[in-house]
């Protein structure tokens, strides 16, 4: 079942503990169904991460309209939860909107923006601009 983003929300409001919510961000690691061995690529690596980060893109439709949906994994543990929550976030919409989404206000509002060290800012960021780079390529 898809990671409803909503419901994160709904349980990180929940959460005082920043050790708690680490322990959730955990639990959504759990969530990704992982790669497969050929999967773990070079191709699929996430420069920028200093985890080992791996996302693969599928869309269905081609152009500004196709849908991508992602699939994701790393080998670390918060890291891994920090992967289901990006591609939750961007999975099921159009090339086109994924282009103009911005993750900042979701972190903000989970207070991750805050909480996370400046390798693992870096890292979201490297996958968010390898979600956008591969939208755009749909798109173009």
């Amino acid at each position: 079942m898809p990671l409803n983003i909503d419901d994160v929300i709904e349980t990180f409001s929940m959460l005082d503990a920043w050790e708690d919510r680490y322990r959730y961000l955990i639990d959504l690691g759990r969530t990704l169904d992982g790669l497969t061995d050929a999967e773990r690529s070079e191709e699929h690596r996430v420069r920028g991460c200093a985890s080992q980060v791996w996302v693969v893109t599928d869309h269905t439709g081609d152009g500004a309209h196709s849908l991508l949906q992602f699939r994701g994994d790393s080998d670390a543990h918060i890291v891994k939860g920090l992967v289901a929550l990006v591609l939750a976030f961007y999975s099921g919409h159009s090339a086109q909107d994924i282009l103009t989404r911005d993750i900042a206000p979701l972190f903000k509002q989970l207070g991750l923006s805050e909480h996370l060290t400046p390798q693992r800012a870096n890292g979201v960021r490297a996958m968010v601009e390898r979600i956008k780079r591969d939208a755009q390529a749909l798109a173009s």
